[in-house]
């Protein structure tokens, strides 16, 4: 039996949804905006679970900083993504008049039930070019892993193909690679 790439693309899912609990989506099933990155429909409610006591501007204000890295470089933007990811938002937003400050949290850590896990296959960006990842892993609606396989059946391709996809796809959808 040849183990092709949908194959394996399949077994990869299989084992994160089966022994590790992550919701599975088809991303070609999915209506959504191809220009985010962002998986809006699992992050929204989910900075919601985690932040009950915040208002809507605060959780508006984290996803604008989410989406608009302040300049820098690639690593420099992973770095502070990490930051958010480990120690939440820090937002300035307005109620009722007065100026207001909050951290918003990305990840629950203490209440692991909270935070929304799930593998997503054929996730269709289009910023310079239209590009589709085999495999993305989002934690609460962000993007945190990117799988580009390759069958191990196929004598013509090693990981080095893979790899020079994932380049590829680093500048052609920067934005996947700044979160």
């Amino acid at each position: 039996m040849t183990f092709t790439e949908a194959n394996y693309e399949n077994a990869v899912i299989e084992i994160f949804r089966d022994n590790l609990g992550y919701a599975h989506i088809y991303a070609p099933d999915l209506p959504r905006d191809y220009s985010d990155v962002l998986y809006m429909d699992e992050l929204l409610p989910a900075l919601n679970r985690i932040n009950p006591k915040l208002p809507e501007p605060a959780i508006s204000e984290a996803i604008y900083k989410l989406r608009n890295f302040d300049g820098g470089l690639m690593l420099q933007k992973n770095k502070q993504f990490m930051k958010y990811i480990q120690n939440g938002v820090e937002v300035k937003y307005f109620e009722n008049g007065t100026e207001e400050s909050a951290l918003v949290k990305l990840v629950d850590y203490i209440n692991v039930e909270r935070n929304s896990f799930v593998i997503a296959n054929q996730w269709t960006i289009t910023e310079r070019s239209e590009r589709r990842p085999d495999v993305i892993l989002f934690l609460n609606g962000l993007p945190v892993v990117v799988f580009e396989l390759k069958s191990p059946s196929r004598e013509e391709t090693d990981a080095s193909e893979a790899y020079l996809q994932l380049q590829n796809y680093m500048h052609e959808i920067p934005s996947l690679f700044l979160l």
